[in-house]
């Protein structure tokens, strides 16, 4: 059998959102009872280029498989390149054959918008009527799909620094667009922004309020008043990938929040091996981005792509 190799519009024909929502939870369940191996992601810091790349391995269910992903948040500007673009190997794992070598941008958009709406499902209030966002790019355009496979009749708020953008997607989805103090007092919040200071302030933040904290990538990042963590439930989904690069890694290394203060993770709750919600206090999730939740996906390409006769089979090896 040779390699099937998979463009990013063949990529994007297999996926459906409710189908990597599924596969999404499925693998966080994995990781939470142990099922899983993820080795800490690799970072190659290219300052001189105003990026960096990232490189994810993991081993999930019988498939192993790496990601090479960049963070280039300049690129759309400078050469109208997508900040962040990203490719795929997955191999089986008993013979090391790589099975396929796919396009990962759009398994990485939609990994993490599924991300979002797993943790809301287990974190959010129990009909949730409003879902704000703080950051209007291209991944709240994912968030919101994610959100919209799990949730009916939500009502929709925009805020970005651009006022522009927020205009923009609150048009083109039938929200409004709103200061960020108005997206910020919604029951379900998601942040994605490359943001290095606070955008939301602990005083706009209601109890009960969900947030998915989802723009901290790297060290230094933030987008919350570290005074919402301290009154929050906060979970994260990986404790090494959140105290190095996630929206706690700031105030963890400033001694403003310790190991007691997080609730646990993602996997842990729905795995049923921790609580979710348990009343109205705020809930945090710290995203970061797990290799499990890329093998996941990458195996449900493959197979639907072999299922359905999709992409370009070659002899990459022998």
């Amino acid at each position: 059998m040779g390699t099937l190799i998979l463009t990013r519009a063949e990529v994007e024909s297999l996926l459906s959102m409710e189908r990597v929502v599924e596969t999404v939870e499925q693998a966080f369940a994995a990781y939470g009872r142990g099922e899983a191996r993820m080795p800490a992601k690799v970072y190659l810091d290219l300052p001189e280029h105003h990026g960096d790349f990232r490189a994810m391995p993991a081993f999930l269910a019988g498939s192993a498989g790496v990601k090479w992903v960049n963070s280039h948040p300049e690129n759309p500007e400078r050469n109208k390149l997508p900040s962040v673009m990203g490719l795929y190997i997955l191999s089986d794992p008993a013979t090391a054959l790589p099975l396929a070598v796919m396009d990962a941008t759009v398994i990485t958009a939609y990994r993490t918008g599924a991300a979002g709406a797993v943790a809301s499902k287990y974190l959010a209030v129990g009909e949730p009527r409003t879902l704000g966002f703080v950051g209007c790019g291209v991944q709240a355009r994912v968030l919101l799909s994610a959100h919209r496979a799990l949730f009916s009749d939500l009502q929709l708020k925009m805020a970005d620094i651009d006022a522009t953008r927020a205009e923009r997607f609150a048009r083109s989805t039938g929200g409004a667009a709103v200061s960020i103090e108005e997206a910020a007092a919604c029951d379900i919040v998601c942040t994605s922004t490359p943001s290095r200071a606070p955008v939301v302030d602990r005083a706009w933040v209601r109890a009960g309020t969900h947030i998915n904290a989802m723009g901290a990538d790297a060290p230094g990042k933030q987008e919350l008043d570290p005074a919402i963590l301290r009154d929050a439930q906060v979970v994260i989904d990986d404790a090494h990938q959140a105290v190095h690069s996630g929206e706690i890694n700031v105030p963890v290394t400033a001694g403003q929040l310790a190991d007691s203060d997080l609730h646990g993770t993602l996997g842990e709750i729905v795995a049923g091996l921790q609580p979710g919600r348990r009343g109205d206090e705020i809930t945090v999730f710290d995203s970061t981005g797990l290799a499990i939740q890329d093998v996941a996906v990458a195996r449900m390409v493959y197979d639907l792509a072999r299922e359905r006769g999709a992409g370009t089979e070659l002899p990459l090896i022998g």
